[in-house]
């Protein structure tokens, strides 16, 4: 019996006009295996002019896409059904027998030893609900952390710094909202706004951070917030320096309905001053850090200062009885920040990673490879020639490296010619070992 014939665009079957229907016309097509994993999306101008509906219409029916986990947006790449294959995680890599260097995670021989608070935590009494959201005492030390830097803020506790980004959006933001991000990125804020439906805009960063020409490019696509990291930008480690900053908070100044997030996540570790791009008086702003590098990634506490506004929606759901943070997690941050030896152990850890990043950059360079890494625990190495043929070759030699093209919004920057390590782990030969295979696996792709 002959088969029907199937559209070779399965999209062209689409004759749905409202945006419900047309998410579900798109969800059938991917279970009937009509759209592939991966699969592109039309534009949505172009798929609004085929079924004869506002614009507005299927981006809310893309929104509802994403929403349903059917699909990701990738700012200029477009709309795309999910790929089976997982997303690169921070931190994680499924895959055994290799030198792991791209993980991202700090020296856990470097992290405070938290022997000491525990047993101190284990005689604490229990909180019960009803309680206080912000353990007394990490709000204490937190507020005065905080007003160092931005004076006067509200304080809100979350669950780390990511998390801490993702509600700051949700809570101000629709599906479809413009949304500013460094190019190349931090891989758990792209994975942020591309599950949230989020247009992710991209706004290129150069050895001083983050560019006035990009922003201002940002701005006029009409993005409502941005996410920037003042110091030890994820991946390149750049610091944003003082006259780029007062430049971007001037251009700032005129977008005050603009909520302006910096994530400064390397705070307690960083050699570098903290130089903010949120213009004096701006209404809508966040200042978020967390201790991940500093104690551990598994401490998630990440302190927020806030206008009284952003405060008041951030808030909203974290209270007693709805998704507060763990007292234990927060006393725990207390105990280890207030320890009195716990400065000197950042200052030593800061200095050793300063110190790995710098020899092997060193080393690079003494091989005709450039590569950065002016503040954080990565470093950023340009290959000058497109990443993944030497990623699959370093892996071949036993080393697991990052390709810088995950980090990229859209791939066209040239991240895609870098790729990130994390070193500090290294002992002096096996980073002289890193080092000559790379060299002879680009004078092999050179040749």
């Amino acid at each position: 019996m002959p088969q029907p014939s199937v559209p070779s665009d399965p999209i062209a079957s689409i004759t749905a006009q409202t945006a419900a229907e047309i998410a579900e016309s798109v969800r059938d097509l991917v279970d009937t295996g009509k759209l592939a994993p991966g699969a592109g999306l039309p534009p949505v101008r172009a798929l609004a002019e085929q079924l004869e509906v506002n614009r507005n219409t299927v981006v809310a029916a893309y929104g509802l896409l994403v929403q349903a986990g059917v699909a990701v947006t990738r700012g200029r790449a477009g709309t795309k059904i999910v790929d089976l294959q997982p997303l690169p995680q921070e931190g994680f890599a499924n895959i055994t027998g290799m030198v792991d260097i791209a993980s991202g995670n700090p020296d856990p021989d470097l992290l405070p030893p938290a022997s000491k608070a525990l047993a101190q935590l284990a005689a604490d009494e229990p909180v019960l609900y009803g309680q206080p959201v912000i353990d007394p005492d990490l709000a204490a030390w937190a507020r005065k952390a905080l007003t160092t830097d931005v004076g006067d803020a509200e304080l809100t506790v979350t669950a780390g710094s990511a998390d801490a980004v993702q509600r700051l959006l949700a809570d101000s933001l629709t599906i479809g909202d413009a949304v500013g991000f460094e190019q190349p990125c931090f891989l758990t804020t792209i994975q942020t706004a591309q599950a949230a439906g989020y247009r992710p805009v991209a706004m290129p960063v150069d050895t001083e951070g983050l560019t006035v020409q990009g922003l201002r490019a940002a701005l006029d696509e009409g993005i409502r917030a941005l996410v920037v990291t003042p110091r030890a930008q994820n991946p390149t480690g750049v610091v944003i320096s003082e006259p780029r900053a007062k430049a971007l908070r001037d251009l700032l100044t005129d977008y005050p309905h603009v909520l302006v997030i910096e994530d400064d996540h390397f705070w307690q570790l960083s050699g570098h001053p903290y130089r903010s791009i949120i213009p004096q008086d701006h209404p809508r702003w966040a200042l978020v850090r967390s201790v991940s590098k500093s104690l551990g990634p598994d401490l998630r506490v990440g302190i927020v200062g806030s206008d009284t506004l952003t405060a008041s929606r951030l808030s909203t759901h974290i209270r007693s009885g709805a998704m507060w943070v763990s007292h234990l997690l927060q006393r725990l941050t207390y105990l280890l920040t207030s320890n009195p030896e716990t400065p000197a152990k950042l200052e030593y850890a800061a200095a050793e990673y300063a110190q790995a990043n710098a020899r092997l950059v060193a080393a690079l360079a003494a091989q005709s490879i450039a590569a950065v890494s002016d503040d954080g625990v990565n470093a950023w190495i340009n290959l000058g020639t497109i990443a993944s043929p030497i990623v699959e070759a370093l892996s071949r030699r036993g080393w697991l490296v990052r390709d810088g093209a995950e980090f990229s919004l859209d791939h066209t920057d040239d991240a895609v010619e870098h790729i990130r390590v994390t070193i500090h782990q290294l002992s002096t030969i096996q980073v002289e070992h890193f080092v000559a295979d790379l060299t002879a696996i680009l004078a092999q792709e050179g040749s």
